[in-house]
């Protein structure tokens, strides 16, 4: 088994990935918005699946890939300080739109729709969402998939999963009224500012060691 260090660092990355604003969170706001709470807690839940079928596909299909082709983690890591410096600049962008005013409202979604339609709209969002795609790229080089088990990945993926549902049903739960939607209209841009320097950080960390060897 992986020490617990190995796995605290991704489900904090998709923590802060669930927790700040992308497809996937405007869907489950304004589903509950607009469809109630049972359908946003549907959306919750289909988000919940899509990032387990993203830790399982990203887990397995690298580091089959790692172990066919060695040099190929090397190459990842580049990549995954290049996807991660993309994710800082982006969030600190919004962050300063947010702070500036420069907010967005949020789309509508369909009125007239049950946990299971919810559900499946969501899993669909979450398979074609490049922010899901760009955070699971640079977790498969920050988690060390080649040395991982089936326990390991196993463990990586419920709780993956358990975080997304958890910050999802509280969107759904409390994004139901609009004095919420309001207030993270107007303070969601700390998120934002607290995501970007993570990220930065984290970009940092892996591209010096790379530059040094």
């Amino acid at each position: 088994m992986l020490p617990l260090s190995s796995f605290a660092l991704v489900w904090s990355i998709v923590a802060l990935n669930t927790m700040t604003p992308g497809p996937n969170v405007v869907n489950t706001i304004a589903t509950a918005m607009s469809a109630g709470r049972r359908a946003g807690l549907g959306a919750a839940t289909g988000v919940a699946v899509g990032i387990a079928l993203w830790c399982l596909g990203s887990s397995l299909g690298f580091a089959t890939l790692f172990a066919a082709y060695p040099g190929a983690e090397r190459v990842m890591a580049f990549v995954a300080a290049g996807l991660l410096g993309w994710l800082a600049v982006r969030a600190l962008v919004q962050a300063w739109n947010g702070f500036v005013g420069a907010r967005k409202g949020l789309p509508q979604a369909p009125s007239h729709i049950g946990f299971g339609k919810a559900f499946v709209r969501a899993i669909m969002i979450s398979a074609t969402n490049p922010k899901v795609l760009t955070t699971w790229l640079s977790i498969a080089t920050l988690f060390p998939v080649a040395q991982a088990g089936a326990a390991d990945v196993a463990l990586l993926t419920a709780v993956s999963a358990l975080i997304g549902q958890f910050f999802h049903s509280t969107y759904a739960t409390v994004f139901s009224t609009g004095p919420a939607v309001r207030f993270y209209l107007r303070a969601g841009w700390v998120i934002y500012l607290v995501s970007g320097i993570f990220f930065a950080g984290l970009a940092a960390s892996l591209f010096w060691p790379l530059l040094s060897q």
